[in-house]
């Protein structure tokens, strides 16, 4: 089972993630929009870098409000702690030296890896939280939003118990349902990894046009 999940559908997952990803910013990109011909009166370009880059640190009247402070710091532990534990937990290193591209590089020594875990779990169980009992995020969520979070929860719980590589069973399960995230991933909210760059960049170039400073 563990030569299965690591190996075929391994890479029917790692397929249908990069297929089914490049179609939907396809798609997005695709779109379009209908033209305005009123003159520019900013930069669309420098609007949507501004937009992007600003916005990744909330404005400083907000740190003022608990429940923004909040957002902002558990969304950062999670994002970054997860980035990291992708790119340089040992297990990882070692499985896209393997799997992937045939090289690798440092990893995070074990300690690192389990306080970095524990920031990165802490953070997403407290934004799935709020989303829970918080009534406006509650009312704007969607099923997707819960299985999305659920799925990524899994993955990362799975992965703490298969750490110390001394069972077979623990690492099969982390690795199926590391498949079965792969799968979900371009159908549901997570492909907010890579669109929000568009989002963002869009708006920011619409209002710079608009000679509107965001």
């Amino acid at each position: 089972m563990l030569e299965f999940v690591e190996g075929p559908l391994w890479y029917t997952a790692l397929a249908i993630f990069l297929v089914g990803t490049c179609w939907r910013l396809a798609g997005t990109l695709l779109l379009g929009r209908k033209r305005v011909p009123d003159p520019a009166r900013g930069s669309p370009a420098i609007g949507a870098l501004h937009s992007m880059v600003a916005y990744m640190l909330p404005r400083g009247p907000f740190f003022d409000r608990p429940k923004v402070l909040f957002v902002f710091l558990a969304g950062y532990a999670f994002h970054l702690g997860l980035f990291t534990l992708l790119l340089f937990g040992g297990p990882h290193v070692t499985f896209i030296k393997e799997h992937l591209l045939g090289v690798g590089w440092t990893p995070l020594p074990r300690w690192g890896f389990i306080i970095i875990a524990e920031i990165s779990f802490l953070g997403l169980l407290m934004l799935w939280v709020r989303r829970a009992v918080d009534p406006v995020t509650r009312t704007i969520s969607r099923i997707d939003d819960h299985v999305a979070a659920g799925l990524t929860m899994l993955v990362m719980l799975t992965g703490c118990f298969a750490l110390g590589e001394q069972s077979d069973a623990m690492r099969t399960l982390h690795m199926f349902s590391v498949d079965v995230w792969l799968i979900y991933f371009p159908f549901g909210s997570l492909i907010h990894t890579f669109t929000w760059i568009f989002t963002r960049g869009f708006t920011g170039a619409l209002f710079a046009k608009r000679g509107i400073r965001t």
